[in-house]
């Protein structure tokens, strides 16, 4: 899963999705902000996804509804360890880092999240 890559409108459609659950075309439409696409771009795009495998299509009385098949959870994964891999030459603790500092994080929120990485790493 780690080699999935969608491009910046396709990404913009599976939000919409992931929020909605499913739509139909119209549906996804009304997810967007003002200006909104043309109603076609977004049928295209749909289309482009089932054909790559990341919407499933389903008609339902006159409409196609589709659904994602490509969790929000494991792209999210994908893309954060991509990051992670290009930018910080694979090291958590370097992109961490980089993060903490970037975010001017307090340490006592550093110590939370210590904390919590904690109890996560226990619960495994």
């Amino acid at each position: 899963m780690d080699k999935v890559q969608l491009t910046k409108a396709e990404e913009q459609m599976m939000r919409i999705l992931w929020v909605k659950g499913s739509a139909t075309v119209q549906q996804a439409l009304e997810g967007f902000e003002d200006p909104k696409p043309a109603r076609t771009t977004v049928a295209t795009v749909l289309t482009i996804l089932e054909n790559k495998g990341f919407v499933s299509r389903e008609m339902v009385g006159k409409n196609n509804v589709y659904q994602p098949i490509l969790q929000k959870e494991a792209y999210s994964k994908a893309q954060l360890f991509g990051v992670m891999r290009n930018y910080f030459n694979n090291s958590f603790a370097s992109m961490a880092s980089f993060f903490a500092k970037e975010n001017n994080l307090t340490i006592n929120e550093m110590d939370i999240l210590i904390e919590d990485i904690k109890k996560e790493l226990q619960n495994r």
